[in-house]
């Protein structure tokens, strides 16, 4: 790939990141400027930086960092949540990250160690979304505790924090953080209902249900 070329994906990744990262406040899973997302090009890592409310961010803000933390690209300082994100570029085949506060989420991870399979996209991200213990934000703790709710996982809840999520794409993995906000939102509304248990899903019908989303969507789009 010439330098150009690299220039370009890299210019069309950060204008993605921009976007996705809009979104999640468009759609009420952050709040300010909580919350970031990042995307993978090649051995950089584009990540949102600390403290910039998203509809400010230009092209001239492009932050960028390796695996290794280091500064390459910008004058911004990346995200303090930098730790969590290369953890999963390190041990995954990431190629985006979404973290969010989403509201129901965020209250599902102060009350259970995992979400219960209320619903069959519980498939979609691994299994059953564990709650990763709680830890001071941006610190290697935290990162290390997520990484082992993560384990055979798409995504996760962080204990009194959010959610995490990482996928193929920036739209994927933003995809399974809606999914896994709206599987919270179910939960609480339907053990809300006094005198009634919400039916679970077992861990065959999970496994089916995997096996089918196998071969979900299109083949190939003209």
């Amino acid at each position: 790939m010439t330098q150009d070329a690299i220039e370009r994906a890299i210019e069309q990744a950060w204008d993605a990141l921009v976007a996705t990262a809009r979104r999640t406040v468009t759609d009420g899973l952050v709040v300010g400027t909580s919350g970031n997302v990042s995307v993978r090009v090649g051995d950089l890592i584009l990540v949102t930086p600390s403290g910039v409310p998203y509809d400010r961010l230009t092209p001239a803000d492009t932050t960028a960092v390796d695996l290794d933390g280091t500064r390459l690209r910008g004058t911004l300082t990346p995200t303090s949540e930098l730790p969590m994100h290369l953890e999963i570029y390190r041990h995954t085949p990431a190629g985006a990250v979404v973290h969010t506060h989403a509201v129901h989420a965020t209250a599902v991870s102060t009350l259970v160690t995992e979400l219960p399979p209320i619903h069959y996209m519980t498939a979609a991200l691994g299994g059953p979304v564990r709650v990763a213990p709680y830890a001071l934000y941006g610190t290697d703790e935290l990162a290390e505790n997520m990484l082992r709710a993560l384990d055979h996982r798409t995504g996760c809840l962080l204990r009194n924090h959010g959610t995490v999520t990482y996928g193929d794409t920036l739209d994927q993995a933003y995809d399974r953080t809606a999914q896994l906000e709206w599987m919270c939102r179910l939960w609480l509304t339907a053990t809300s209902v006094p005198g009634h248990t919400p039916t679970l899903l077992s861990p065959g019908e999970l496994h089916q249900v995997a096996e089918k989303l196998r071969g979900y969507g299109q083949a190939h789009r003209p």
